[in-house]
């Protein structure tokens, strides 16, 4: 799938309004073989830049949240057999339950990670629902700017430098403040 080809397939959607931007984004999660990098630029050079980064992000997490209860519902007998099977999948578990905020959040930062298996993972693990939203939902937000702040209006993109910049700090900025809420979450429990 090419840009031009998801903007001509969300514009032939246009009487919709925002529900193509933000159901998109949505069934990504479920197909992760959907681009998403091109369905969040398809979103931002639509809706612009604002309501296509917000609509993308709804979508994005809105999915995620899905899967991530889905897993949590029905999938308890298939993590303990995960675990009894593959014995360093109880590693796997048990860093995701301990350190859960910060590895999550870093991940769902960059656009190539598979949000799909870490959302199935965090879903399967004993992590709380409240970490699993907070760190995804951040991460996905900068991921989410990076993208858009970089695909919005495209060619211009060099005579704008300040985009890239303020994507670097963002990014920055979010982690910072990700490491906080998990030194207080942690200090909680």
């Amino acid at each position: 799938m090419t840009l031009e080809q998801i903007e001509q397939f969300l514009k032939s959607l246009s009487s919709l309004g925002p529900l193509p931007g933000i159901f998109v984004p949505f069934f990504e999660a479920f197909l992760p073989f959907l681009p998403l990098i091109v369905i969040i630029a398809a979103n931002v050079n639509i809706y612009g830049i604002g309501f296509g980064m917000l609509f993308s992000w709804i979508g994005v997490n809105g999915g995620a949240i899905c899967i991530f209860l889905i897993c949590r519902k029905y999938g308890n007998k298939l993590g303990e057999r995960l675990k009894r099977r593959y014995p360093s999948m109880k590693k796997v578990f048990g860093w995701v339950e301990h350190k859960g905020f910060t590895p999550l959040f870093l991940l769902s930062c960059f656009p190539f990670t598979p949000a799909f298996l870490i959302t199935i993972v965090a879903g399967l693990s004993k992590l709380p629902f409240h970490t699993f939203l907070v760190s995804f939902a951040l991460g996905k937000a900068m991921m989410i700017l990076f993208i858009g702040l970089i695909s919005f209006d495209i060619a211009n993109l060099f005579e704008a430098p300040w985009r890239i910049v303020a994507s670097i700090i963002g990014i920055i900025i979010l982690w910072l403040g990700g490491k906080k809420l998990e030194q207080r979450y942690n200090s909680k429990t």
